[in-house]
């Protein structure tokens, strides 16, 4: 049995650790509340990230080092650089190979599917602080400092993930009622399964071919927004499924008092026009086949009705 230690107890880190558990790997499972399943093999503890001395304790003896962790919206530009620092040092002193999570906000708007070929040109405060993430990992990596890759995936579907869909429209759907986001309701977009996001990061780990480099989560084919809704509705059983597109100005008022709505303003070309994740490479690499749409709403579906049926 090796070591794995996974910063952070949201979706993607509890899929990863009860991904590994169930391997028969040992699991350190490391957040700020020391949060986690009771499963054989997982060990939950409280501990800082941000706390590289720390860190580097917790993962000694460890063989991967996954960064899970997602700081708050709008706390981006200062909480993410203290814990890429922090990862990089922990990295260094453990051994241990650093696997982060990332997202594809350092494209920044681009014509076509986005693959891991694209340059990083981002066009927000946000994309610019992922890739200097990455930037700074992968010199580290270059400098034989550490070993690292990164694994990025669009909006997530999955039990207990937030994406703005999740958030606005699911919800409304369920119940009957109409949804609204601000976004073009038919362009297609991407979303991928928090499951497949826990499969990448393992192997990626696991092969040091895969080290170096950025990696896209094996993901469906895009759905728009609309037919997102429409498909969930069916799925649920729910009423047919009614979706607006908010105007802008109300995002713009929603900002003035929720920091969350009012950091998605700079990101909005994300969801007003196509928004196509390429993940060939990943499944050609490592055999992932992305889990089907279909699965992934209804988990996300459980996991909404589930504080319900409690």
């Amino acid at each position: 049995m090796s070591l794995h230690v996974i910063i952070g107890a949201g979706p993607v880190g509890l899929a990863t650790a009860r991904l590994l558990a169930g391997k028969g790997e040992r699991v350190r499972l490391l957040s700020r509340s020391g949060a986690g399943p009771e499963q054989d093999g997982i060990a939950r503890i409280t501990a800082d990230a941000n706390d590289s001395d720390a860190l580097a304790r917790h993962a000694e003896g460890a063989i991967a080092l996954y960064c899970c962790a997602g700081p708050a919206y709008h706390r981006w530009p200062t909480d993410w650089p203290p814990l890429g620092a922090a990862l990089v040092r922990a990295a260094e002193a453990s051994g241990a190979v650093l696997v982060t999570t990332g997202n594809l906000y350092g494209y920044g708007q681009v014509d076509g599917p986005m693959t891991e070929q694209l340059p990083l040109r981002p066009n927000s405060v946000k994309g610019k602080v992922r890739a200097k993430l990455w930037a700074d990992a992968l010199a580290a990596h270059e400098a034989g400092r550490i070993r690292t890759a990164e694994v990025r995936g669009s909006d997530y579907l999955g039990a207990g993930t937030i994406s703005p869909f999740n958030v606005m429209v699911l919800p409304k759907v369920l119940a009957g009622q109409r949804g609204s986001m601000p976004a073009d309701l038919d362009a297609p977009h991407s979303w991928t399964y928090v499951g497949d996001v826990a499969r990448t990061l393992v192997a990626v780990a696991a092969d040091e071919n895969a080290w170096g480099r950025p990696w896209h989560v094996p993901t469906a084919p895009p759905l728009s927004i609309r037919a997102l809704a429409t498909r969930a509705a069916e799925l649920a059983k729910a009423p047919v499924a009614q979706v607006a597109k908010m105007p802008s100005f109300a995002l713009r008022l929603a900002g003035l008092f929720d920091p969350a709505a009012r950091e998605m303003i700079e990101v909005q070309y994300q969801l007003q026009r196509p928004f196509v994740l390429d993940s060939s490479d990943a499944t050609a690499a490592f055999g992932i086949e992305p889990t089907s749409t279909d699965e992934a709403l209804r988990e996300t579906i459980e996991g909404l009705r589930a504080p319900a049926a409690r």
